[in-house]
């Protein structure tokens, strides 16, 4: 467009300096590159002057289509100008012979019969196989950038649908899988949208995470940072239910992770002041800065608080309490994990050969414990629920859950009551298959069983 504006401006100087050119006639419709021109620029100030987030895709498209009337519009008016001088083209028989070539149709019906004519086809389809292809590869270049950034949540599905915005300023797969797992646990927050707004590239396990169709409909991801008012009005935060400001809990820096979030609070609060906000902090001192906020979390508060409520029910004592919760979490309390080997161990000496499963349940069953895990001699690593596959070896690490440990246990087992007592007596293998597990274990430490050899 620029080379078509300086060639049409060179040959009109040159027409004033030059008496003989003043009688060559330049044709009126070439002009319309003159107007494409004109239009591009008012389109850019237009943007420029309503501040429009994503003109940069808009404005390519428009230079495509108006480069393409440009070359259809000249090639239709040339051939049909020229062609007077031979067969008498109509206009419009001239445009349908350039769409017809522009398209690679060619059918033949109509055709130019003298050589300016001729040449002037060649021209134009040589300029379209320049300049369309790098048209198409800046749009398709634009095209991948905004796909990358995520793109825009739409003022419709803004409107019509319900949506909260997460803003963290890195995002991991267990901060986002925690966010997602509590925020959809609630039945009715089954049909809101989360849009994630995060400056970061997203990274690739995330990636596969919202792939994933049960996240796939619901979660949009946003490169974007919340500083930013453009960014914020793509993710249509003043359209949101919510606004989640969450904090990196792996920042060695937990007082630069706070003001960041400070800032994107901030920034959240006064973009869309009527959006109701939770933000999260790391360090108590740091919540005098974001109460405006309507809900604010701080993670240390958090735990001296619940230190604290661990002094209000210490262990069993919870039990005598008239408070459900408190019975139940003095019932509890006192179950730890403990391990032993399968050799040496009563509760679990009679499951080798067996598969995990079948040692789980039936040890559940007799004893009252929970066999969680196992771990090989030959293997570092504990296998948490390896399942039936998992053939349990006398070499085994037994992890299980209970109320003391095997050891310190008070629990008299069958055969060591006829090996020091020589008569039978009833024991836990004459009990009923789900007796619970105060009934089965006596106090801590009333007798203590040895660990029998392998």
């Amino acid at each position: 467009m620029c080379r078509v504006n300086s060639s049409l401006t060179f040959f009109t100087l040159l027409k004033i300096f030059w008496s003989p050119l003043r009688n060559i006639f330049v044709p009126v419709f070439l002009n319309c590159w003159l107007a494409k021109g004109a239009l591009e620029n008012m389109i850019n100030d237009f943007h420029r002057a309503i501040q429009r987030t994503h003109s940069a895709m808009f404005n390519q498209v428009f230079i495509l289509i108006c480069t393409l009337m440009c070359l259809v519009f000249t090639g239709a008016c040339g051939i049909q100008h020229l062609e007077r001088a031979g067969k008498h083209l109509t206009l419009f028989d001239s445009f349908y012979f350039c769409i017809v070539t522009f398209s690679t149709v060619g059918y033949g019906d109509v055709t130019p019969q003298i050589w300016p004519s001729q040449l002037l086809v060649v021209i134009l389809i040589c300029v379209a196989l320049v300049v369309l292809p790098l048209q198409f590869e800046e749009l398709a270049y634009l095209w991948m950038e905004s796909q990358k950034l995520g793109g825009n949540y739409s003022r419709h599905r803004a409107q019509t649908e319900k949506h909260v915005v997460l803003c963290v300023s890195s995002l991991k797969i267990d901060l986002l899988m925690d966010f997602l797992n509590e925020f959809y646990a609630h039945p009715r927050l089954q049909d809101y949208y989360v849009v994630i707004l995060c400056p970061t590239e997203i990274d690739i396990q995330v990636r596969r995470i919202l792939q994933i169709p049960l996240w796939s409909q619901r979660v949009i991801y946003l490169q974007g940072s919340a500083l930013k008012d453009q960014d914020l009005m793509r993710a249509k935060m003043d359209d949101a239910e919510a606004c989640f400001i969450l904090s990196s809990r792996n920042e060695v820096d937990r007082t630069a992770a706070d003001h960041q979030t400070i800032l994107r609070a901030w920034a959240a609060k006064d973009f869309a002041p009527n959006c109701p906000l939770y933000v999260q902090i790391l360090k108590p001192e740091n919540k005098f800065h974001v109460k405006f906020a309507d809900h604010v979390v701080c993670e240390e508060e958090f735990k001296y608080a619940m230190l604290a409520l661990n002094c209000v029910c210490p262990a069993t004592e919870g039990q005598m309490s008239p408070e459900q919760w408190q019975r139940i979490y003095g019932r509890c309390s006192g179950n730890e994990v403990y391990h032993i080997r399968l050799c040496d161990s009563k509760f679990f000496g009679e499951y080798d050969g067996k598969s995990f499963t079948y040692a789980s349940f039936h040890a559940h069953k007799k004893y009252g414990v929970c066999l969680i895990g196992v771990k090989r001699e030959d293997n570092k690593s504990i296998l948490l629920n390896p399942g039936p596959r998992h053939i349990m070896a006398a070499a085994d690490t037994c992890y299980y859950i209970n109320i003391t440990k095997e050891e310190n246990s008070a629990f008299i087992f069958k055969e060591e009551e006829k090996h020091n007592k020589g008569l039978s007596v009833s024991g836990l293998y004459d009990a009923p298959p789900r007796l619970p597990v105060h009934s089965i274990i006596a106090s801590m430490g009333e007798k203590k069983n040895t660990k029998s050899e392998c």
